[in-house]
């Protein structure tokens, strides 16, 4: 386990420093965005994942492994709207955000640790293929939560099941940082 919480730290500043320079290029300007529009981003990096997989070839000459960073990062960005609501002008500074990121980073991990205990690290014998599929089957989940008024009877919430799709593409960097994707 020790292993997989350095691997898993060393993922997240990959993705944390690309939050850095988009928010240097852009500011915290998807404030502005509402969860739903978040679901929707990610979406379309899943799916493009699946296509590449499917496909085995990119015609923009990008593979996988960036798709995965921006879902992570609009994961986190989902995180906090859900926490602070979507605003109509960039309400936060490029400190503030960094420290909304590092706080909802920190709960995702420990979300993944209690499972990770609980489950004997199965993540490791899944495929990538795998994490992408159960990635696009929480979006479906987050768009019916969505569609119901983010209401839910017995089901996890929103939030949830973002953390389990942040940290499906952390295992799946941990794998093609390991060479074995």
């Amino acid at each position: 386990m020790s292993n997989t919480n350095t691997q898993y730290d060393e993922v997240i500043a990959q993705c944390r420093e690309m939050f850095i320079y988009k928010m240097r290029d852009y500011g915290p300007n998807w404030r502005i965005l509402r969860p739903e529009t978040l679901t929707d981003q990610i979406l379309i990096k899943a799916k493009r994942i699946r296509t590449l997989e499917i496909n085995g070839e990119s015609k923009v000459g990008e593979d996988i492994w960036p798709e995965f960073i921006g879902i992570i990062n609009y994961g986190i960005m989902a995180l906090i709207q859900l926490e602070m609501g979507y605003a109509d002008d960039v309400d936060i500074s490029r400190d503030k955000a960094l420290e909304l990121y590092d706080q909802h980073i920190e709960s995702t991990k420990t979300l993944m640790i209690a499972k990770n205990t609980d489950y004997g690290e199965a993540w490791r014998l899944m495929r990538v293929q795998s994490y992408t599929d159960l990635i696009l089957s929480k979006l479906q989940r987050i768009k019916a939560i969505e569609n119901n008024g983010g209401k839910t009877l017995v089901s996890e919430g929103i939030d949830a099941n973002i953390q389990d799709i942040i940290n499906y593409s952390v295992f799946a960097l941990i794998k093609h940082n390991e060479g074995e994707a």
